[in-house]
Order: structure tokens, then C-alpha cells, then sequence
């Protein structure tokens, strides 16, 4: 896939692995739409990359935000190239001794869940107007195994995976690319107190172009490709290490 002069829709672009991937695709020559909730990181985006840059602020976790966000980048833009469904959030909680459980559980899905799914279905009539097509969802590792203190984080995630197979085998004879990028523990904002080892933000980005030049439709990124192997052959191990 060429990726060069196309115009790439970004959510979650404002920190992490949304951030990275925002700075490589601009480095490479793209157009980015960059999504986020915070306005003032966005006017920095603005302020960096110039025209390069096409910033909106809106709200993943609500229906009304997701259709804000979709009528900002209707009335600007008359097609897109590629969607990259980034944006997540994970709470960390247990249901038996949360109160706060049940306020953050529809948080969690609309945005890492249905905002993926809602934004590919409404935003392929301005993807249908290029010439190479694609949608990008970036899961984690944790849609092959959970982890038991984020349950509901897991659970979209690996909604999101079946979700993204199961598109690609509808767009099989479409053009539109179907990419799957799987993540593994990630130096991010959301990761700052968890685990050691972990992958930055700028190699995930280099993975992604690369693997997406190359027309590499899943990419399972560093150790991620270890549980993929322990959760089909040795999934008592997989359980053991999460």
C-alpha cells in the first residue's frame, strides 16, 4: 500500500500511540485528521504541523459526540483514505468492590468498542471517494487473554478484533484494506504505573507503516507475538502470565 498524499483520520491522536502515529504519517507526507478531547494539545498539533493538520475536538464515549466529530469531518473533507480507530480507555476496577463500576462500564464500550465500529460504518460512503482505502483498529494482546483487573477493557478489545476479521472477510473483494494492529504493553499515558519493558509509542507507529506498505493485514507487535503462540499451543501458560 502506498502511503504517501493521503488523508489519514486519527482518534485518540493527542497522546500515546496516537500521538506517534499522528507525527509519522505527517513525516511520510499525509494529510492527518486528528481527533482528541483535549482542545489545548490540539491547538499545539495546529500550531506544530500547520496545514498538515486538520484538528477536531470531540467525545468517543457518547452517540451525540461521535455524530459531532462526523458532521465536523463531512463538511470538511469530500473523501478519506485511511481510518485509524485508536482512541481507548481502560478502568482497571472489580465489580464486586467497585461502586464506581457501573458509571464507567458504557464509558468503556461506546469508546473502544461501538465509536470504532459506528465511525467505519458512517464514514465508508467519504472512504468509497479514494482510490486505496483503509481502516486500521488497534486492539491489544489482551483480546487473546485477559487480564482479570480490566475485564471490560478485554472484553471490547477483543470484540473489536472479531470484529475486524470479520469486516475484512466482507471488503475481501471491496478495495478497502482491513489492518489489525495488536498491541502489547505500550509506554503510554494510560500505562504509566503498569509493568516494565515496555514498547514506545514512536516504534509501534514505525511497525504500523511498515507493516501496511508491505499489505501485512494483522500485525501482532513485540511480545504479542509470544502470547499469540502460548494461547494456541500452551494456553495454561497464556493464563499463568497475565
Amino acid at each position: 500500500m502506498k502511503l504517501r498524499d493521503l488523508t489519514v483520520m486519527i482518534t485518540g491522536a493527542t497522546s500515546g500511540v496516537g500521538l506517534s502515529l499522528t507525527e509519522a504519517f505527517i513525516e511520510n507526507g499525509n494529510k492527518v485528521i486528528a481527533i482528541g478531547r483535549n482542545q489545548p494539545v490540539l491547538d499545539d498539533l495546529q500550531q506544530k504541523f500547520k496545514a498538515n493538520v486538520h484538528t477536531i475536538q470531540g467525545d468517543l464515549s457518547t452517540r451525540g459526540g461521535i455524530d459531532s466529530i462526523l458532521q465536523q469531518v463531512e463538511t470538511n473533507f469530500s473523501s478519506i483514505d485511511v481510518l485509524i480507530n485508536n482512541a481507548a480507555v481502560q478502568y482497571n476496577y472489580d465489580f464486586f468492590e467497585s461502586a464506581e463500576a457501573i458509571f464507567q462500564i458504557q464509558n468503556e464500550v461506546t469508546t473502544n468498542l461501538t465509536a470504532p465500529i459506528l465511525l467505519t460504518a458512517l464514514l465508508l460512503p467519504l472512504m468509497e471517494n479514494s482510490a486505496t482505502p483503509a481502516i486500521v483498529n488497534v486492539t491489544s494482546g489482551l483480546a487473546l487473554q485477559p487480564k482479570m483487573s480490566a475485564p471490560v477493557y478485554c472484553a471490547t478489545k477483543a470484540g473489536l478484533h472479531v470484529f475486524t476479521r470479520a469486516l475484512r472477510y466482507q471488503f475481501e473483494k471491496s478495495k478497502v484494506k482491513v489492518f489489525e494492529l495488536m498491541l502489547p504493553l505500550v509506554d503510554t499515558p494510560m500505562t504509566r504505573d503498569r509493568g516494565k519493558g515496555k514498547l514506545s509509542p514512536d516504534d509501534v507507529a514505525k511497525k504500523l507503516i511498515n507493516g501496511m506498505k508491505k499489505d501485512r493485514y494483522e500485525l501482532y507487535i513485540g511480545k504479542v507475538k509470544l502470547l499469540r503462540f502460548l494461547v494456541r499451543w500452551f494456553p495454561f501458560l497464556a493464563e499463568k502470565a497475565l
